[in-house]
């Protein structure tokens, strides 16, 4: 009888190390996501942060090829048309 409670006793601890392990392991994972989700966020701001910029750019790139097409129309209108 005595064997048999060692027995369920070393098969408790060998369960609650397992536990211990997987809990860890959990920790760990949980950690890791929240430090790459702490990096996205970071990539985030700067991405708002820079938003504003690059929409002015890209407003004067619209203007200046405008011009340059209306510039092409100009050339083809006066020379086919006039």
């Amino acid at each position: 009888m005595s064997d048999m409670s060692f027995k369920e006793a070393k098969d408790i601890v060998q369960r609650l190390e397992l536990a211990e392990l997987s809990l860890r392991n959990s920790f760990d994972n949980i950690d890791y996501a929240r430090r790459s989700l702490d990096d996205s966020i970071i990539e985030q701001k700067k991405v708002l942060k820079q938003l504003p910029e690059k929409e002015n750019k890209i407003k004067y790139l619209y203007l200046v090829i405008m011009l340059n097409v209306g510039f092409i129309a100009g050339l083809f209108v006066g020379k086919y048309l006039l």
